[in-house]
């Protein structure tokens, strides 16, 4: 028989923040699968837990997983964790868990620590839903495209970040977002966590006159709704009746559906659009 996956949460820093039942997985698995095993160390050293460390990483994630599913078709446990918080959010964990269900192998979470909820449960914007984008990608065609896609997002943002590239990834921000309330959380559960309470643009004042320090959960509110609305109505201000049926008609509805949504965009009745169009 195969072994099986266990993704571990770990604390995000307070060492405190760690399950009975990770504690005792941690003790009983054949292996720990670990982005960094220094890291790592020192958490199984506090809890005085003797068990063997492998690394598993960003940069050898894909041959690193092969090894592993190779070791737990054989019968091993396995315990993956991350520097802090949950294995598998914005972490090499998901290419693993992959590997491990198209080899039939079971995994299973022990849940815990996630700097995600721990920072929307104390952010103090809404919570009811949210988008989660993890770090913003380096490249500067994809991060554009994932800023871009940002910027009519109703619900509440959240972004992860490191100190050294804050004040251009808050610029950024403020360039595609604007006004909005932000929430910057520093060093979780640490002894000098705290929150910051800004605009993006008093975000931006602040750190460029203040050093940045710690990592950081960004929390944005998104963009109200009605602000949408009262843009797209603007938007069709500028065009006729008739240009603006066609643009459906374009992709593809049929005439009578495009009326439809010509009435609704503009807040007229369908008969109202079918006279302006039949003239």
């Amino acid at each position: 028989m195969s072994g099986k996956l266990y993704l571990c949460a770990t604390p995000i820093g307070n060492l405190e923040d760690i399950t009975f039942r990770v504690i005792e997985t941690l003790k009983e698995v054949d292996l720990i699968a670990a982005e960094d095993t220094r890291h790592t160390l020192k958490l199984l050293n506090h809890y005085d837990i003797k068990a063997k460390l492998t690394s598993y990483h960003e940069h050898n994630k894909f041959e690193k997983a092969d090894e592993l599913v190779a070791r737990l078709l054989a019968g091993d446990h396995i315990a993956l964790v991350t520097d802090a918080g949950t294995p598998g959010i914005s972490d090499p964990g998901e290419e693993l868990v992959k590997k491990c269900y198209k080899a039939g192998i079971e995994v299973t979470s022990l849940p815990g620590a996630s700097a995600l909820t721990v920072a929307l449960s104390m952010c103090g914007l809404s919570s009811r839903r949210f988008v989660f984008e993890g770090f913003l990608p380096v490249e500067k065609k994809e991060r554009k495209e994932a800023l871009d896609r940002l910027e009519n997002e109703t619900r509440t943002i959240v972004l992860y970040e490191a100190p050294h590239r804050i004040r251009k990834t808050l610029s950024e921000l403020e360039g595609v977002l604007g006004e909005r309330q932000i929430r910057i959380l520093r060093e979780l559960t640490k002894i000098h966590e705290s929150i910051l309470r800004f605009t993006l643009p008093e975000a931006v004042t602040y750190f460029t006159e203040n050093e940045p320090k710690g990592e950081m959960v960004l929390v944005i509110e998104g963009k109200d709704p009605e602000e949408i609305r009262g843009e797209a109505e603007r938007e069709w201000e500028k065009i006729s009746i008739r240009e603006h049926l066609e643009r459906y008609l374009a992709q593809g509805l049929s005439e009578k559906d495009a009326m439809k949504q010509v009435a609704k965009d503009r807040g007229i009745t369908k008969r109202d659009v079918y006279d302006e169009v039949k003239k």
